[in-house]
């Protein structure tokens, strides 16, 4: 059975609040690294499951942390083949292209 997460993007505030906020969704172990490297490592080790992603515009807080933040979700997506992307607009990858 596939399961499904909602990460609100309005709740990333800073890169910590963003690991820990991550972390709690996602179910992460306690071990996770809380940093760009161990979030590619447990997306890649997750099972089938969709993200789906809001108010991603609220990301612009992080600055160029947040493009690089997207750019794991992105190729841990192409590494698990379980793991399926979800923007609440397809307008809004737009603005990290």
């Amino acid at each position: 059975m596939s399961r499904e997460y909602i990460l609100d993007c309005e709740e990333m505030t800073d890169r910590e609040r963003t690991h820990d906020y991550i972390a709690e969704v996602l179910e992460f172990p306690d071990y996770y690294g809380k940093n760009l490297d161990a979030l590619f490592d447990c997306l890649t080790e997750m099972g089938e499951c969709s993200i789906l992603f809001i108010n991603l515009d609220a990301l612009e807080m992080l600055g160029d942390y947040s493009g690089a933040l997207l750019a794991v979700f992105e190729e841990a997506e192409q590494a698990n083949e379980d793991l399926t992307l979800i923007y609440d607009s397809p307008d809004d990858m737009e603005f990290y292209d």
